[in-house]
């Protein structure tokens, strides 16, 4: 959190904003729907989410080709080619923080990764029923 908050700061966004930034990056073109999906976020909010993104250029709506009712945000990577070497550090130490680690143990550690994520939505989703 402490992170990304940073990032958010120098890049003049909340914490929200910069987070769907993430997701988009991560997942790439997403509905409004998906994104209240993944965030976990009302329409409405979503809605102003993607209005303010859009205000300052990082996303465009976008007709869905095959469904022209659809409407798809995607990230506008010129825009954010500036904002990459926000991350050069972080990707720099987590590079040499890898190579410290052999295949087998890189293995263990993201089968942990991975079934802890789970554990955690399972547990969120209960929360959230």
């Amino acid at each position: 959190m402490m992170f990304h908050t940073a990032v958010a700061a120098r890049m003049g966004l909340g914490m929200t904003e910069e987070k769907a930034l993430d997701l988009l990056q991560r997942h790439g073109p997403l509905t409004a729907g998906e994104l209240c999906e993944h965030t976990g976020l009302a329409p409405a909010s979503v809605s102003g989410l993607i209005d303010r993104l859009e205000a300052k250029e990082l996303v465009r709506r976008v007709r869905d080709a095959r469904d022209r009712r659809r409407v798809i945000v995607e990230v506008n990577h010129d825009r954010l080619a500036g904002f990459g070497e926000l991350f050069d550090d972080l990707v720099s130490g987590l590079t040499e923080l890898y190579a410290s680690y052999s295949d087998e143990q890189l293995e263990l550690i993201l089968d942990f990764l991975t079934r802890a994520t789970a554990v955690q939505h399972a547990a969120t989703i209960r929360l959230e029923t």
